[in-house]
């Protein structure tokens, strides 16, 4: 028997996986029941998970799935979590995104094991097993062009071609190796690859490539080195080192499981992780191709990687979105292996709302300005009201003076049916004021609306006055004393539930998804700080804008408004 042939004899862990990943019991994921029976029956003392992301780009919702899946599963079941950096492509990686990442990691609400983990910090000891496989007849590097080895990888129906180097022997490989470490050989002139079996119906089994030359700088290790690991290589090895106990992925790496136990097996390693999938997170209206999502940066489709119409975590974050209606979301998304799943928006929208309702202060703000003049108002008052209605979150004052401001959409002159805000001849109720009847109505030259005369009811301040029924409540703002803000109000970035419908999924983007006006708000309103959250009365959830906001020049982006098509299941 051939060293590489030993494959053949090692335990069937695909099988055994695929079976434990369909038992499953009430009130259990998948995932959660297997850990729940390795630790029962003794398989594992201890649970460590990771979070591997690749440092080359920012993180978005797709990732806060795994995010929550892998260390909410070690906080529950009393383990840890390490944060490790897969970085083992220099040439798309940059310290920004690790930065970043770690910061979103945070900013959702966990916390890593120790220091974050760099795969590039056991590139000695990824160098020692490939030698070591070598040695083994289980590597052999391949002096084929990138070209030949794609071509002669073969496919679905043909299997591939052995390599002319494969059956080099080990002192010739090892001395090509050393020679590949040491620079000597240009980029894509050799690279480092599995002997396992081209003719295999996976071609992931088919002599997968292990090391390739890259001559560029690496962030955590400079020049050191000159041939760097893939990822289906570092990764297990990684997991290995750590101690992983649980390999938690998406489906797309089912096919990789194979190789995954493989070069566990063949360097001998202690540590045993096992790989377990599940589907990854797709939301409608939503996409998540970093590809994408950079071809909407670069083409200035939107303002950077935290446009709060990104599905970014900055970009969310920057939205106004919070960490605990994220990690409520991917609750109730839960984790199963249905491959292609789409999750309705409004599913995220609910849970966001859900987690604002009793965490947002109240204010109010008028997003397009129609003046009001109050007639018989006596005198300028502050009225003190509470920041919330349920929670306490102190007091706020409220200047009620005779010049306001409302929202036009509250005023019309012949009134379509059902109609419960202003007309004239009619009566409102000012949010926390008085009742207040529109006497005259004011119109320029061109026969627009710009002012009402109205007169207040001195009887109604903070009651309901006797023997009339006044349906309608509007929000207001004092023109005097009132803040001038621009408020941006943001909508989902594509107008398709499917984004890729189509040719080019750059023709559904949605026109209408920012619009900027300028505001009016209470005094009280313009004191925020950045991110300090808000429900803007009768108008929606707002945010301090994490970047622009000051309180001489305020700036709110509109989280959500207060409309919720999600019914959860009781």
């Amino acid at each position: 028997m051939k060293p590489n042939d030993v494959v053949a004899s090692l335990p069937n862990t695909t099988a055994s996986v695929d079976a434990a990943q369909q038992e499953q019991q009430p009130g259990l994921d998948f995932v959660r029941q297997i850990i729940t029976d390795d630790l029962a029956e003794g398989r594992t003392q201890k649970v460590v998970t990771r979070f591997p992301p690749e440092p080359n780009g920012y993180l978005h919702i797709g990732h806060v799935k795994a995010i929550c899946l892998n260390f909410g599963i070690a906080e529950e079941f009393g383990g840890k979590c390490n944060l490790r950096f897969d970085d083992t492509n220099p040439d798309a990686e940059e310290q920004e995104y690790v930065d970043g990442i770690a910061n979103d990691v945070k900013w959702l609400g966990f916390e890593w094991d120790g220091e974050p983990r760099y795969a590039s910090s056991y590139f000695d000891q990824l160098y020692t097993w490939a030698v070591q496989l070598i040695e083994q007849g289980d590597a052999y590097v391949d002096l084929q062009s990138p070209e030949e080895i794609k071509l002669n990888r073969g496919n679905f129906v043909e299997p591939g071609k052995n390599s002319p180097q494969r059956d080099a022997s080990v002192e010739e490989n090892l001395a090509r190796f050393e020679k590949m470490r040491n620079g000597e050989y240009a980029e894509g002139q050799a690279v480092l690859r599995a002997k396992i079996d081209m003719s295999s119906p996976n071609v992931h089994m088919r002599d997968p490539i292990l090391y390739r030359i890259l001559h560029s700088e690496h962030h955590q290790t400079g020049d050191t080195w000159k041939i760097y690991p893939m990822y289906d290589y570092a990764h297990p090895l990684s997991d290995a080192i750590e101690g992983i106990t649980h390999s938690l992925c998406t489906l797309e790496f089912v096919d990789h499981r194979p190789f995954y136990d493989w070069v566990i097996e063949k360097v001998q390693s202690k540590s045993v992780p096992r790989q377990y999938e599940s589907s990854r997170l797709n939301v409608d209206y939503t996409i998540t191709s970093k590809r994408k999502l950079r071809r909407l940066v670069d083409g200035g489709f939107v303002n950077g990687w935290d446009d709060p119409r990104m599905p970014t975590v900055v970009g969310m974050r920057r939205r106004g979105f919070t960490p605990e209606g994220l990690r409520d979301f991917c609750k109730r998304v839960g984790v199963t292996k249905v491959d292609g799943s789409i999750v309705d928006v409004a599913m995220l929208e609910f849970c966001i709302r859900q987690s604002l309702e009793n965490t947002a202060s109240r204010g109010m703000a008028v997003l397009n300005p129609l003046k009001v003049t109050l007639t018989n108002l006596p005198e300028a008052l502050d009225l003190v009201h509470a920041r919330h209605p349920n929670v306490d979150m102190g007091e706020r004052v409220i200047p009620l003076t005779s010049t306001l401001y409302i929202d036009r959409k509250d005023f019309e002159e012949e009134p379509p049916k059902g109609f419960k805000r202003l007309i004239p001849g009619g009566e409102v109720r000012l949010r926390h004021a008085y009742v207040i009847k529109c006497d005259e109505v004011i119109k320029d030259d061109n026969g627009e609306v710009i002012e009402l005369k109205c007169s207040i009811d001195p009887a109604t301040l903070g009651k309901n006055p006797e023997g009339r029924k006044v349906k309608g409540v509007i929000h207001w703002v004092s023109a005097e004393k009132g803040i001038p803000a621009e408020v941006r109000i943001y909508d989902r970035l594509f107008n398709e539930a499917d984004p890729e419908t189509g040719d080019d999924f750059l023709a559904n983007l949605n026109p209408d998804s920012l619009k900027v006006v300028q505001a009016i708000v209470e005094p009280a309103l313009a004191q925020a700080q950045p991110e300090d959250r808000f429900q803007f009365e009768r108008e929606g959830y707002f945010v301090a804008d994490q970047h622009d906001h000051r309180t001489d020049k305020p700036v709110f982006n509109r989280i959500l408004d207060l409309k919720d098509s999600f019914k959860p299941k009781a």
